[in-house]
């Protein structure tokens, strides 16, 4: 029986660091020849799946945390921040002093200063993540195509916005002033966050991937989810079988059916052999 596979990417597919295991690769392609599909499914946009991630030989995608789907190269849905909301966010994050940057298919915008006041959250982020060399690591690294120095951040286009929160309070006031959005915060649990996010309302994996079956004509119980932090809890709890890998937050692997190997300790390929994909 072919299965359709949901594979978050960073932390997941991908280190953080964004090395691709070549036993993930082996993986994913073996499954579609297999006769399986097989698609990301990840906060980013699509301007953030570079060339060899692609490369692999997926399916398609999931975007945005489940704002935008994509099979076979058409897009199936796409969510997008309104004109009037995307405006009202840059005027606000702007008033606040807050560095951040869009989140389009266009591409990832950042503000003013954004790369500057974002090198040291970053490398904390990094450490956080017990990554070796974080002390070194700069948005140019992370965000290898993000675009500096665009003079109009008033776009049309935006799946999300990420910010960097000098406080807590920054992430609850972003709550009350956009109460129609959705309103989050990663890098962390609580105060101990570094970024708030903000994007369309009512926008889950869980959701996208219910758009896309659908497209399909697929059976959920042929689904299988990989995931390792919390925004990917919906996804493993929708699909039938839901897979954390080791790397991963202990949220997730309390409730997962089971647990693989990390992510470069070859657990994508481990839990591919474990079912019967490859």
């Amino acid at each position: 029986m072919s299965k359709v596979i949901f594979i978050d990417v960073d932390g997941t597919l991908l280190t953080y660091e964004n090395v691709l295991p070549p036993s993930a690769t082996e993986a994913i392609r073996t499954a579609r020849k297999n006769g399986h599909k097989v698609y990301i499914c990840t906060g980013r946009s699509r301007a953030e799946v570079y060339d060899y991630i692609w490369d692999i030989g997926l399916d398609g995608m999931i975007g945005g945390n489940g704002s935008y789907v994509e099979s076979d190269g058409k897009v199936i849905m796409h969510q997008v921040i309104s004109p009037e909301d995307a405006k009202h966010i840059v005027d606000w994050l702007h008033s606040r002093r807050l560095e951040f940057y869009l989140e389009s298919n266009a591409g990832l915008f950042a503000s003013e200063n954004f790369e500057t006041r974002g090198e040291p959250i970053i490398q904390l982020y990094c450490a956080r993540k017990n990554k070796p060399d974080a002390e070194h690591m700069t948005i140019r690294k992370v965000f290898p195509e993000m675009i500096f120095g665009e003079k109009n951040l008033y776009r049309d286009d935006l799946n999300k916005v990420s910010f960097i929160l000098e406080s807590y309070q920054d992430y609850l006031d972003a709550a009350q002033e956009f109460p129609h959005l959705k309103v989050g915060t990663w890098g962390g649990a609580g105060e101990t966050a570094l970024f708030g996010d903000i994007g369309v309302a009512n926008i889950t994996k869980a959701h996208a991937i219910d758009v896309l079956l659908k497209y399909l004509g697929a059976d959920k119980a042929d689904t299988i989810a990989f995931g390792d932090a919390k925004i990917d809890i919906p996804m493993l709890e929708y699909c039938a079988i839901g897979v954390a890998v080791g790397s991963g937050g202990e949220e997730i692997k309390a409730m997962a059916d089971f647990v693989t190997d990390a992510v470069e300790d070859d657990g994508i390929y481990n839990a591919f052999k474990k079912l019967s994909l490859i």
